[in-house]
């Protein structure tokens, strides 16, 4: 019998091998995930074929980006069906169609702001829309701050500084945007997610998580949103339990309604995670779940071998029952 994972009205199964990848096309590492009006699944991943598509059922059905991209990191899908892609290695974002043609690059392609320097871009780790079509870029790695950018890509303005504080920030990994323009911020190495109003005014934060990684909320006034959370990794506490590699799904308030992989113990198995790091749901509210794996299975355990097969892709389908 298939297990079922999750509790109350977001209960699911999970399958490691949705993905029909076709031989000698196989991904190391999924970084991000995104689904478009027709549920096609765009995988970005750190494979030679760094943009492969399939349908809902897990068919392949194209690739594209393999002269283009240096390290996938994140995406995120507009309405209108165009996709922003975060290349934290490029330090850039670059808006694409659904076939892979550029329409706009956002920071110059290979060269990175200083370090610290608040300026863009420094490895970048994300982007999100605003009803009205601003873009919102995290970044990342070799910066601390949330940078606004026109639909038009003019920059109007930054925020953040490295810190703990409100409005300060420690590794932002992911963003999104409600249906009234607040920006919602994964500040990973906080424990929190910080919530602003569309100019980087801080308005409240979220401090139920741990490690937040991905995040993913539907189009709309923010029913819900799914936190993908990183387990410990420091060597005095990478056996505590509860703390992840696990899926969290909160309300618009941050309240919990439900968890999955909460035991504690990352793995293969269909229930654990290893390394969620990037999130998309369809319409039918299945979850798909892009994990750095290779990249985080010698954290988690740094005296065992590398599993193979090493799962970086899963589907969590919606029990409804």
């Amino acid at each position: 019998m298939t297990r079922v994972h999750g509790e109350g009205a977001y209960r699911y199964t999970i399958n490691n091998d949705w993905a029909k990848v076709p031989p000698g096309m196989e991904w190391r590492e999924v970084a991000a995930v995104a689904v478009d009006d027709q549920d096609q699944v765009y995988v970005f991943n750190r494979g030679p074929h760094p943009m492969m598509v399939f349908d809902r059922e897990g068919n392949f059905l194209r690739s594209w980006g393999e002269e283009l991209f240096v390290r996938a990191h994140g995406a995120h899908i507009a309405p209108d069906n165009l996709l922003y892609l975060t290349d934290d290695l490029d330090h850039t974002v670059r808006k694409c169609t659904l076939d892979g043609k550029v329409l706009l690059t956002l920071g110059i392609p290979g060269t990175p702001a200083p370090f610290m320097s608040l300026d863009p871009f420094n490895r970048c780790t994300h982007t999100a829309l605003s009803p009205d079509g601003a873009i919102y870029v995290s970044d990342g790695y070799g910066n601390a701050c949330v940078h606004k950018y026109s639909p038009e890509g003019k920059h109007l303005l930054s925020w953040g500084t490295s810190g703990t504080g409100p409005g300060e920030f420690n590794l932002p990994h992911n963003i999104c945007c409600d249906g009234d323009g607040w920006v919602y911020v994964a500040d990973r190495e906080s424990h929190r997610v910080q919530i602003f109003d569309g100019n980087g005014r801080f308005e409240t934060q979220w401090s139920n998580v741990h490690r937040p990684c991905g995040l993913f909320m539907p189009a709309g006034r923010c029913p819900v949103c799914y936190v993908g959370e990183l387990g410990p990794v420091l060597s005095v506490n990478r056996s505590f339990p509860h703390l992840g590699p696990r899926i969290s799904i909160v309300d618009s308030a941050g309240v919990l309604l439900a968890r999955v992989g909460d035991a504690g113990d990352a793995g293969c198995a269909p229930g654990q995670f290893i390394a969620p790091h990037g999130l998309a749901v369809d319409s039918a509210g299945d979850v798909y779940v892009g994990e750095v794996s290779a990249t985080a299975w010698p954290q988690l355990y740094p005296e065992e071998p590398i599993p193979t097969p090493l799962p970086s892709l899963r589907k969590m389908t919606r029990v409804t029952d």
